[in-house]
């Protein structure tokens, strides 16, 4: 496997149907907005569906959620330690950090791919190294400001023996009846050299975007309900990259063709060019 030795930039498009794309726990668990009611999806929320997503494909994940776990570990600090050769580092008189993180990022593709802050106490001398990754992910915003609909739900069973009325039990339930959001990412080849970032891995990172929300159901995103409806790649041909991130990804224009939009084809979408850079034009799964 060789090394990423060109710059790559990326956008997705994506649609949200009566679902809570990402909630907000200081505001009640409402879909999060900015202060101009435009819709947001947290990067740490993509970055943990592109974290299961690969999960799925068979790799190797460090920050594995709780309920995805599929070792014995029940902590990063846990996980760190059980693997051999980071055991040794543990137990050895002095951390090496190099040591540390190359055989951290040969192990987890995410630790590689976005980096990661090993912080732990209580060993003989401590452990506190830090990786950074070269796949950069921005928040997703909504193109247009998004309408939130809240219902009151009940619980129409007790929770504990000697209560008398399930139902007085209240709650509140959000969700963003209809939005398109977009949110764009780039991967650094001198962050990927560092890291051993291969050109395998952008591939297995394209392939877990086209697919980002296979096997992500829950009550408040029902399956069906948040859609990839494009992905955009624009490979360089240099390290460093014929143009900057920034203008790259505004070659991206999505507009709305009607006053309340409604559908994901209510939105037309251009991708403008630049000279000797192309697009690779990728359709959700």
């Amino acid at each position: 496997m060789t090394i990423l030795d060109h710059k790559i930039d990326f956008a997705v498009v994506l649609s949200v149907t009566k679902a809570n794309p990402n909630g907000d726990p200081l505001n009640g668990n409402r879909p999060r907005q900015n202060y101009d009611g435009y819709g947001e999806i947290s990067d740490v929320a993509i970055k943990r569906k592109i974290r299961n997503r690969l999960q799925d494909m068979g790799e190797p994940i460090f920050v594995q959620s709780n309920e995805r776990t599929v070792d014995e570990f029940r902590s990063l600090r846990e996980r760190a330690e059980g693997n051999p050769a980071l055991g040794e580092i543990f137990k050895s008189k002095e951390i090496t950090h190099d040591e540390f993180a190359k055989t951290a990022c040969n192990e987890w593709i995410d630790v590689r791919g976005f980096g990661q802050l090993f912080a732990f106490k209580g060993t003989k001398n401590g452990v506190s190294v830090g990786v950074r990754g070269p796949v950069s992910i921005h928040t997703a915003t909504s193109i247009d400001p998004i309408d939130i609909t809240s219902m009151q739900i009940t619980k129409s069973v007790n929770s504990e023996p000697g209560k008398d009325k399930g139902s007085d039990t209240m709650g509140m339930k959000h969700r963003v009846d209809f939005g398109v959001y977009v949110f764009y990412g780039s991967i650094n080849t001198q962050l990927a050299e560092k890291t051993g970032f291969t050109h395998e891995d952008a591939e297995k990172i394209k392939q877990a975007l086209i697919t980002l929300f296979e096997n992500d159901a829950s009550s408040a995103r029902p399956d069906g309900s948040m859609e990839v409806n494009k992905v955009f790649w624009w490979e360089h041909n240099s390290k460093l990259g014929q143009y900057s991130s920034a203008k790259v990804h505004r070659l991206l224009d999505i507009q709305r063709q009607v006053e309340e939009p409604k559908s994901f084809d209510d939105y037309s979408i251009v991708i403008h060019e630049l000279e000797g850079l192309k697009v690779e034009e990728i359709n959700g799964q």
